[in-house]
């Protein structure tokens, strides 16, 4: 799963940046960023951070939105609230089937750039958070979908997105071992060659998607474990939280990465 990321301004200007456009990128940092809640150098989704995310409808200047994908169908803050915590994450294998994703997963798709997230391994009924990253240390591109939901209420327009989730590689079968779920999970990260793909409203799209999984896999990563991300002694947003820590009882597990 993914529920805890790292996002830096420069890293969300990734996309905007291979564009060009000098006049955009400043007025995204100018009028967008300050609506954001960056930088995160930590942030857990259930905080339902705000970022931008670079949508199929502008593929190169982003929109500013909140993690939590809100249906377009929720006819109620209360029912939004109720859903809220539950689209997080929206896993590759059911996005056409689950009424919560199935609409965006035809018609909104979005990418979420960051520098990096957090995963969790179980050791002896421990926790040891790890943080990940592309070996090159570029920005993570991460396929997400998301939602333009109106409040009925006060008939204001709230833009959300959830991160697509697929099965963990090789790397993150060692880490993201949770006894609760059914194997590893990570995060469907793309290629730069497959964010067009992605990004694409096509017809055939579901076709397309067994090629952009696959290639997902071969993101180069690195990970490391860090300080805990829950409880008394977590830090908070600070820049410190993705140093490195190591633990003596995990040496045998850091060898791998």
């Amino acid at each position: 799963m993914c529920y805890d990321i790292k996002a830096s301004l420069e890293a969300q200007l990734k996309r905007a940046t291979r564009n060009q456009d000098l006049k955009a990128i400043e007025e995204i940092i100018e009028k967008l960023a300050p609506l954001t809640d960056l930088p995160l150098h930590h942030a857990s989704g259930f905080s339902h951070p705000e970022v931008l995310i670079y949508t199929n409808e502008d593929p190169f200047y982003p929109i500013v939105a909140t993690w939590g994908l809100i249906p377009h169908w929720v006819k109620s803050v209360e029912q939004q609230k109720k859903i809220w915590n539950n689209t997080l994450n929206a896993r590759v294998e059911t996005i056409f089937e689950k009424p919560a994703f199935r609409d965006a997963a035809t018609e909104k798709r979005c990418i979420l750039y960051v520098d990096g997230f957090y995963e969790h391994h179980h050791y002896k009924n421990q926790v040891y958070p790890f943080f990940i990253q592309q070996k090159n240390k570029e920005p993570l591109a991460m396929a997400a979908l998301w939602s333009e939901w109106v409040n009925h209420e006060n008939g204001g327009v709230v833009n959300s997105f959830s991160i697509v989730t697929t099965e963990g590689n090789d790397i993150m079968s060692k880490i993201h071992n949770n006894p609760k779920l059914n194997g590893p999970r990570m995060p469907l990260m793309l290629l730069t060659e497959m964010e067009e793909q992605w990004l694409a409203s096509k017809q055939d799209f579901e076709h397309d998607l067994k090629s952009i999984v696959k290639s997902g896999s071969d993101v180069q990563l690195h990970a490391y474990s860090v300080g805990k991300l829950r409880g008394k002694s977590y830090a908070g947003n600070v820049a410190s939280i993705s140093d490195e820590i190591k633990y003596k009882e995990l040496e045998t597990l850091e060898k791998y990465f």
